[in-house]
């Protein structure tokens, strides 16, 4: 890849076909279990006539779409009161759907602009921002399935089966900081 430069009002970068290929299959892969979590939204005919849309009132039960869309309201693990599970439930039902469209619409825009086969990339400021939010999206992704920690080395053992995908996670973090100093710079 080549790294994301700022020339004017553009971000610009470059990648090889197989990183667009491996960037698209990730955000694709992203993209699909966002929209699927909103599919099973709860039908509401108040918020079909008010235009307040409701999402589901529970935590995601998978581990990667709990990391993606945390809960609303902090909960005491030790005691948590009824009001406290309502209050959360609440919260998760009438702000859920909006996180769930943004997200969407970040990956959205990183599939509108990297080209299928590779090649250049060329943003607007608006687009980077959404980029950064697709990219975070899928570190954040990743990082659980890998169960990536602080303490983690760089590099797994080669009969680790994270190992590959454990580079993957590295590249991502690394077309991330270039595109931060891009914008930054």
């Amino acid at each position: 890849m080549k790294a994301w430069r700022r020339k004017g009002d553009a971000i610009l970068a470059g990648f090889e076909q197989q990183e667009a290929a491996v960037l698209r299959g990730l955000v694709g892969q992203l993209e699909d279990m966002l929209t699927a979590r909103a599919e099973e939204a709860p039908q509401d005919e108040l918020a079909e006539l008010t235009g307040i849309r409701t999402g589901p009132a529970e935590s995601p039960d998978d581990p990667v779409l709990s990391r993606l869309l945390p809960d609303f309201h902090r909960l005491d693990p030790d005691n948590p009161s009824r009001e406290d599970l309502d209050s959360a439930a609440a919260m998760r039902s009438l702000h859920e759907p909006e996180l769930l469209e943004k997200k969407v619409g970040v990956a959205k825009i990183v599939l509108d602009t990297l080209p299928r086969d590779g090649g250049s990339v060329k943003l607007t400021f608006e687009q980077a921002d959404a980029w950064l939010g697709a990219l975070n999206d899928v570190r954040l992704a990743l990082g659980t399935a890998l169960d990536v920690t602080e303490d983690m080395p760089d590099e797994l053992p080669d009969d680790d089966p994270r190992a590959p995908h454990l580079g993957v996670y590295h590249w991502l973090t690394w077309v991330q900081e270039t595109l931060i100093q891009a914008l930054t710079g």
